[in-house]
């Protein structure tokens, strides 16, 4: 009773806090209503036992993420009135994809309605392993070649952003550290004695 009251209460908030998320017209709160579904989506992962996912998820999501998010739309200067004044013209492309993921969530129901595909396995609690042990199993025995190509992707596409980031600027000097050792410090500083009300010429 306790787990069904406590499922349906985190499943409300995650929704109504997605619903929040995508309505809320001030971009810091967006953020923190996204805080709030990862949160109660942790929450979900405690009750289906995977206490793992859980934590990773409030560490990883809501602790490097989401607050990521929120400093990067509280650094941007960004004239929102002026951002949603051009917004109608993204509506039928926005009311397609709302049909299409309406028409899979209905089809993901209807195919849950009819039942498991593979039969269950014995769950976590009942081989005796943690379930930690048992994902590390799967991400590094079945799933190995799948976990390290989705590594080397995102090594390519860490590496992509640097070399597209990284830009050279043609108005300095090359630094010549010879010279700057060489440099005597009589020739690094000079004394200036300006006129009274005049200014120093550099």
């Amino acid at each position: 009773m306790i787990q069904a009251f406590a499922f349906y209460l985190f499943a409300a908030i995650v929704i109504a806090s997605g619903v929040m998320t995508i309505g809320a017209r001030n971009p810091v709160h967006s953020v923190l209503w996204l805080i709030l579904a990862f949160f109660n989506a942790a929450g979900l992962f405690l009750i289906l036992g995977a206490e793992f996912i859980a934590m990773l998820l409030v560490i990883v999501y809501v602790g490097a993420v989401a607050v990521l998010f929120l400093f990067v739309v509280m650094m941007l200067d960004i004239d929102f009135a002026e951002l949603r004044s051009g917004i109608a013209r993204y509506w039928p492309f926005a009311s397609i994809l709302a049909l299409i993921l309406l028409a899979e969530i209905v089809f993901a129901v209807m195919a849950w309605n009819a039942g498991t595909v593979v039969a269950a396995k014995a769950s976590p609690a009942a081989q005796g392993v943690p379930n930690i042990e048992l994902l590390g199993r799967a991400l590094y025995g079945r799933y190995l070649y799948i976990f390290e190509a989705a590594g080397l992707v995102l090594l390519v596409a860490m590496i992509g952003a640097i070399v597209l980031t990284h830009r050279r600027r043609s108005d300095l000097r090359p630094q010549n550290v010879s010279h700057q050792v060489r440099r005597r410090p009589e020739d690094a500083v000079v004394n200036m004695n300006p006129g009274v009300g005049q200014g120093v010429e550099l």
